[in-house]
């Protein structure tokens, strides 16, 4: 399950240097709400980057390559938008086809999970765009495109951007759609995003503009990897009071005891409405395709994505572990396409096909 390393680009920055506000305005509420991903979408963004320095050109190249299997697959259920730097264009052009409409807009990396705005709906179902100040998940990485892309992406989706104090990512939020969120301590409450914040504080803010009502933390591991562990890689809600949770039965991982910590917390937990939890385990493969394997390979299921009609999740040639997934999937979304994907240049960049997308609430 490893996740993104700490990547070259980022070590002359300054840890900290733009992270949130100690203290956080209390504002009336405004009744947003953060809809669950399995309600209708109006279209996904995406974003067509990746840049030399970050990934080199082997790299680069079949993850550009992936990025357009999982645009063409998305496009044949619902719009796809994705933004592309003016000088890959014609290249994204190519590999994307007709059906996904290309925006030119600069653009440092291909995380649109993190760096786009996190859609809320609102009174008469008006929708917003939150903008969570993303600062390259802790100042480790240059960012200075990709901090425009939450503000543009509203904008362009035609929607008001409504502004948080606080400094996190999309991938770093799960939510259930009726008041739930499921947020690791080690991302979010992190001095590099948000010094000296408390989660009474935290949850205030989420309170105000995701509607969260009641939070489940987990612990996650911070420094691991580039995102100090997102979410999305951890656990993702399936539906009101269902959770499928990564399991890591590698003992010499790093994620062995994080992940069995994680299990003991879901399944303890309520939700919003003081319901337990159904908590589904979903191990990762037990190896993968040697051709991108490397020690960021993000070999995990967890980060899906539901999109109208279908959920496409990863396969990593693990025949029985595919398998097993597409079972549980298919188990709990009954009434949507399990599409598998081979995304494994995505994976070794540290990300997955949740981490590439960001749905706007029809």
């Amino acid at each position: 399950m490893q996740r993104r390393n700490f990547l070259n680009t980022a070590l002359g920055l300054a840890a900290g240097s733009s992270a949130g506000m100690h203290g956080l305005p209390a504002l009336a509420a405004d009744n947003w709400r953060m809809p669950d991903e399995g309600e209708r979408h109006a279209s996904t963004w995406m974003a067509f980057g990746a840049n030399d320095d970050v990934w080199g050109k082997r790299l680069r190249s079949g993850a550009q390559a992936n990025l357009a299997r999982i645009a063409q697959t998305i496009a044949s259920v619902e719009p796809v938008h994705m933004l592309v730097n003016e000088q890959d264009y014609e290249l994204a052009a190519r590999l994307c086809g007709s059906r996904v409409q290309l925006i030119v807009q600069p653009i440092d990396d291909l995380w649109m999970r993190d760096t786009g705005p996190v859609f809320v709906k609102g009174a008469g179902e008006a929708l917003a765009g939150v903008n969570f100040n993303f600062n390259g998940w802790g100042q480790k990485q240059d960012c200075e495109d990709d901090a425009q892309v939450a503000r543009f992406v509203a904008g362009r989706a035609g929607v008001p951007s409504l502004k948080s104090s606080l400094v996190l990512e999309g991938g770093g939020i799960e939510v259930d759609g009726r008041g739930t969120a499921i947020i690791t301590e080690s991302c979010v409450l992190n001095a590099n995003r948000n010094p000296g914040l408390s989660k009474e504080a935290c949850e205030k803010e989420l309170r105000r503009v995701l509607g969260i009502e009641k939070v489940i933390w987990l612990p996650g591991i911070a420094g691991q990897d580039i995102t100090d562990g997102h979410t999305d890689f951890y656990a993702r809600f399936c539906a009101p009071g269902v959770v499928v949770a990564g399991f890591e039965s590698d003992s010499s991982s790093p994620e062995y005891a994080v992940t069995r910590r994680h299990l003991e917390i879901l399944r303890k937990a309520t939700d919003a409405r003081g319901l337990a939890l159904k908590v589904v385990t979903m191990p990762g493969p037990k190896h993968v395709r040697p051709e991108y394997e490397n020690k960021d390979f993000a070999a995990g299921y967890i980060n899906f994505y539901v999109c109208n009609g279908a959920v496409l999740c990863p396969e990593f040639g693990d025949a029985q572990s595919d398998r097993n997934t597409k079972a549980i999937l298919r188990e709990q979304f009954p009434n949507r396409d399990i599409v598998q994907l081979n995304i494994d240049a995505i994976a070794a960049g540290g990300g997955g096909i949740h981490c590439t997308t960001q749905q706007q609430p029809a």
